[in-house]
């Protein structure tokens, strides 16, 4: 809903592009810091209160964006906006290992792909008040009431903190709040995944327009064709993790994704440039899961931290994606530049291994 307002809301402000890249680097600031403090906390406390919490914080804050009326109003309230997201987005998928664990089978995908539905449907529903001409402040009023009464409803199902004890309890302790071998592998194969959905977020259909010569409105079904494959991918990857395993989801979820890119880079013609795209979609929706779900399952006293971790140099990825591929088009074109992506889908399909579980967590993990 704040995505799809991102042009209305810089009009009202009377701010130019520039200055708006600038406050949302602070959003990605804000987003990162709630990420790093709500790990530890869901760790110390549970992260059912920490759902909630952030839950509430963000049904909040997404009403700051629509009623900053200057510069320094808007920054405030993105900072907050981003700290509260990121805070959620920790604290939710740490909830979401728990109840994995209690179904005892794959089920993390499934809660990405309606993360992929609620994306659909708050830029359907922004674009349609838009068309109405209703103003920023009253559809975002609308979402945080959403977001209120999703909070409420949710409150009693989550799972409550359940204390678990095993032999490397003492271990875990101790490794907690420092970096991790493992960690930091999952944080990397996390970053240039990340790096590769964040390009294809930003410059998909910017490239079928160079590339190709087509409208704006024609560029646009590339970002379409992916983010409707990985949306699909997702409410189909559990499937496949449970048959086959976390690392073989990775691992040819990437080589899906390296043949949908090189089709991409190496195509002329604007149905296959979309099916390039589309391939990337789906080779990309079941890989993220997979490294989440091994995060919050490698230490039973510090899963959340371990998650926040892991998440926050994922999301670091994302952000350096795009700008990754900005500074590359001031040497070779756009869609030479499709290369770096390309490049970290291979690097991911090699590296697949990390997201191996031990056999006290895993479902069935054949490579």
């Amino acid at each position: 809903m704040w995505v799809v307002h991102i042009p209305s809301i810089e009009h009202r402000v009377g701010i130019s592009h520039s200055t708006l890249g600038s406050l949302l680097l602070l959003l990605a600031v804000g987003a990162i810091a709630g990420m790093q403090l709500s790990g530890p906390l869901a760790d110390r406390y549970g992260s059912r209160r920490m759902v909630i919490l952030a839950g509430t914080g963000l049904s909040a804050a997404v009403l700051g964006p629509g009623f900053a009326t200057n510069a320094w109003q808007l920054g405030a309230a993105l900072v907050a906006f981003g700290f509260a997201n990121g805070a959620l987005d920790v604290s939710m998928n740490s909830q979401a290992v728990e109840a994995e664990q209690l179904y005892r089978r794959p089920i993390m995908s499934a809660f990405h792909g309606m993360f992929s539905v609620g994306g659909v449907v708050g830029s359907v529903v922004g674009a349609g008040t838009l068309a109405l001409g209703l103003a920023p402040s009253v559809t975002l009023t609308a979402a945080s009431l959403v977001g209120f009464g999703a909070v409420a409803i949710c409150y009693r199902p989550l799972l409550p903190r359940i204390e678990r004890h095993s032999d490397d309890d003492a271990a875990a302790e101790q490794a907690h709040g420092h970096f991790s071998a493992k960690v930091l592998a999952l944080g990397a194969l996390a970053f240039v995944l990340m790096l590769a959905e964040g390009v294809a977020n930003d410059w998909s259909a910017l490239q079928v327009k160079e590339d190709l010569g087509v409208s704006n409105a024609v560029a646009a079904l590339s970002f379409g064709a992916f983010s409707a494959m990985m949306t699909v991918g997702r409410f189909t990857a559990d499937r496949i993790s449970a048959a086959l395993g976390p690392v073989a989801v990775v691992r040819y979820g990437a080589m899906i994704a390296s043949v949908g890119m090189l089709t991409v880079v190496l195509s002329g013609w604007l149905p296959l440039t979309l099916f390039g795209w589309a391939l990337f979609g789906a080779g990309l929706s079941g890989c993220i899961p997979q490294i989440f779900t091994t995060a919050g399952n490698l230490g039973s006293g510090s899963a959340g931290t371990n998650m926040s971790r892991v998440v926050g140099l994922g999301y670091i990825g994302f952000l350096a994606g795009p700008a990754t591929i900005g500074w590359a088009t001031q040497i070779v074109p756009l869609t030479t530049a499709m290369l770096i992506p390309l490049l970290c889908v291979l690097v991911a399909a090699l590296s697949a291994g990390v997201v191996r579980r031990d056999s006290s967590t895993t479902h069935r993990d054949h490579s």
